[in-house]
């Protein structure tokens, strides 16, 4: 099982965040456009896309792109807006709607998404 990418698109649609977890062989064609349209072409092999929106923050959206039958997707979706909220949003540096450049939001987001295929699931505390 994988989780092949993460992105966070900020409320006018715009691509601020996006990390290639794993990359797989074959061709994939990613377009943003606002409102958001997702197309996606990837041969022999299937894509769950999962659309998760926090209530904090109106109008961020975080993408999971994973394999089908990984599991535990809307608890790596909490998790993410964890991640973000933390290291992010508490970053003095960090500028609303504006791209992520920060390197504890990397390392806990690449920790995390390890955690979620080797476990599956986020218990409470991780």
């Amino acid at each position: 099982m994988a989780i092949f990418s993460v992105y966070v698109v900020n409320k006018a649609g715009g691509l601020i965040y996006q990390y290639d977890n794993y990359v797989p062989r074959a061709e994939v064609e990613k377009t943003f456009s606002f409102p958001l349209d997702l197309v996606l072409k990837i041969y022999d092999e299937k894509l769950v896309v999962s659309f998760g929106q926090r209530d904090g923050i109106r109008g961020i959206k975080f993408i999971v792109l994973a394999d089908p039958r990984q599991s535990g997707i809307d608890a790596l979706l909490r998790k993410i807006y964890e991640i973000y909220s933390d290291f992010a949003l508490k970053n003095p540096f960090y500028s609303l709607e504006m791209p992520i450049r920060c390197e504890l939001f990397d390392q806990n987001l690449k920790s995390a998404l390890e955690i979620a295929e080797k476990a599956g699931t986020f218990g409470p505390g991780s």
